[in-house]
């Protein structure tokens, strides 16, 4: 069970996090979580460039390393990177030193200023050292792509309906969530390009 819209309640007891980024200029923050993943990151950026937006990829430092040619193509066509652990670990059950630890060594390929927890789940210790270095970046619109319970159309309607302007939006470039990713996202980056928003990348500093 997941919540399209991560609620304000929420976003209020960890103002520390990034949820959201508020603006004038009716921009949104697509992201990417999981990749590089051979076919399905290929693909994602093919639709980007078709469309000449940017967005945002949280890397897994396991699949930069066993997929450098795609990890390099991201940075190529113009795209930002994120940190997204070493080995996709989940803060709530992890030691603090070994979870630091994980994502210290991911880093150390992706040379990222944002980070963005697995799951996330990340204790309060967490953020504390985290955002002392990172970025920490949650998310506004949960696209449910992971969900083998949520079909196609519900990814679909879940980022129409929940888009605002500055709302940052997760999708997964992951084999797991590739057929529910291929129907939605083309559907939304057209229905919302139509509404006026602007594509952007999440701002670093």
């Amino acid at each position: 069970m997941f919540l399209a819209k991560s609620p304000g309640i929420i976003k209020k007891y960890y103002p520390r996090l990034v949820w959201d980024i508020p603006n004038e200029e009716n921009k949104i923050y697509l992201t990417f979580d999981d990749g590089p993943t051979p076919e399905v990151t290929e693909w994602v950026l093919d639709v980007l460039k078709k469309h000449n937006i940017k967005a945002t990829f949280f890397c897994l430092g396991c699949n930069a390393v066993k997929n450098p040619t795609i990890y390099s193509r991201i940075i190529n066509d113009g795209h930002t990177v994120g940190n997204h652990s070493y080995h996709h670990l989940s803060g709530w059950d992890t030691d603090d030193e070994d979870y630091l630890n994980n994502i210290k060594k991911s880093n150390e390929l992706l040379n990222a200023n944002l980070f963005r927890p697995p799951y996330g789940r990340i204790k309060k210790s967490q953020i504390s050292e985290l955002t002392e270095v990172y970025k920490v970046v949650m998310w506004d619109v949960l696209s449910g792509d992971f969900d083998p319970k949520t079909t196609p159309e519900k990814c679909f309607n879940n980022v129409i309906k929940n888009t605002k302007s500055g709302s940052v939006i997760v999708f997964h470039d992951s084999v797991k969530a590739s057929e529910k990713l291929k129907y939605a996202l083309p559907k939304s980056i057209e229905y919302l390009l139509d509404q006026g928003f602007v594509f952007d990348v999440i701002p670093e500093d």
